[in-house]
């Protein structure tokens, strides 16, 4: 005979389930921090849960680690404090670049794990945080009325290519840099296409080819 159902069984089930999705959550954020390959099954042996609990919480990996990396990286005023006060749009940019791509290198696991997971999967993109766009848009503030809608969208795009973990990961892996070098290299794109955009273009005349 099955025992009735009590409200203090529900809870205590209700309780359960979130202590287990938090160790979850938790697991993926230390595996995270590591900075080594991340995956559903390493999270679920951190956790001391199966991998197939693991997914019953979270329907894939993508989706945990954007939950995972919520609240863990700096917003954009944060991350360029340091040249809040600079007016000059390279200055920024290569504060902007240089602080994503070292963001990537310490989360490099998790983000190799990511670009891996929405590329397969393409539906599920909105996963990934897109941390680049929210730098560049707050490196480009000082230029955001005089540049030119046309020219300035232009540029974010370019930069989109530029700033990003993609970009770090080709001049590390196929390029062979070194991890310093591949930053230095990336900064010095961003802002030669910044100075460019900025100094090589007249407000309201369009895109540069």
């Amino acid at each position: 005979m099955t025992a009735p159902t009590t409200p203090s069984t529900t809870t205590g089930r209700a309780n359960q389930k979130l202590r287990t999705r938090t160790a979850i959550l938790a697991a993926a954020v230390e595996l995270m921090r590591t900075g080594q390959d991340v995956s559903m099954l390493e999270v679920a042996k951190s956790a001391l849960v199966s991998e197939a609990t693991a997914y019953r919480y979270f329907p894939d990996l993508a989706s945990l680690l954007q939950e995972a990396m919520a609240g863990q990286m700096p917003t954009p005023q944060e991350a360029l404090a340091a040249v809040a006060d600079s007016h000059d749009p390279v200055e920024r940019v290569a504060a902007a670049t240089e602080h994503l791509l070292r963001l990537v290198l310490v989360y490099q696991g998790a983000t190799r794990a990511m670009i891996a997971a929405t590329i397969t999967r393409p539906d599920t993109v909105a996963a990934r945080p897109g941390l680049r766009f929210g730098l560049i848009d707050h490196a480009l503030a000082p230029v955001a009325d005089t540049l030119g809608a046309a020219a300035l969208q232009q540029l974010k795009n370019d930069l989109a290519v530029v700033v990003s973990a993609e970009a770090l990961f080709c001049l590390t892996d196929l390029c062979a840099l070194a991890p310093e070098d591949a930053i230095a290299s990336a900064v010095r794109t961003a802002t030669t296409l910044t100075r460019s955009a900025v100094h090589g273009h007249t407000p309201g005349s369009g895109p540069l080819i």
